[in-house]
């Protein structure tokens, strides 16, 4: 059986990781930023404007493209999906998890929102 630092290896092998930057960079240009913290996260450190809040437990459902539960912006496949967890492990988890879906270009920002924080990136309180 493998280890959760194994799992978590073997997630990010598959993704191209992107900075916090580079998150923000296409994001503005149309990339869907998918925020999975918990609430009690958001109100504590924040909220990064314009991304989507996806609880984790049903990420896989709003962004399925052929599922009932999608959220109107899961229009297909090749969607651009970055997820943005508190530190960077959980994402990339579920990056890996979509792409599993066939989102393709799903991955995950490194360092999470800590690192969005920490490079002076738009917050909202």
């Amino acid at each position: 059986m493998p280890t959760i630092d194994e799992l978590l290896d073997n997630a990010r092998r598959r993704l191209r990781r992107v900075t916090a930057q580079e998150a923000s960079a296409e994001h503005a240009n149309g990339a869907l930023l998918v925020d999975t913290r918990t609430s009690e996260q958001r109100a504590m450190d924040g909220e990064i404007p314009g991304a989507l809040v996806i609880e984790r437990t049903v990420l896989e459902w709003r962004l399925d493209p052929v599922s009932k539960a999608r959220i109107p912006q899961a229009t297909n496949h090749a969607v651009r999906v970055i997820v943005i967890c508190n530190e960077g492990y959980s994402s990339s988890l579920a990056a890996a998890s979509l792409q599993d879906l066939g989102l393709v270009n799903a991955t995950d920002v490194i360092g999470g929102f800590q690192a969005w924080k920490g490079a002076d990136l738009p917050l909202r309180p």
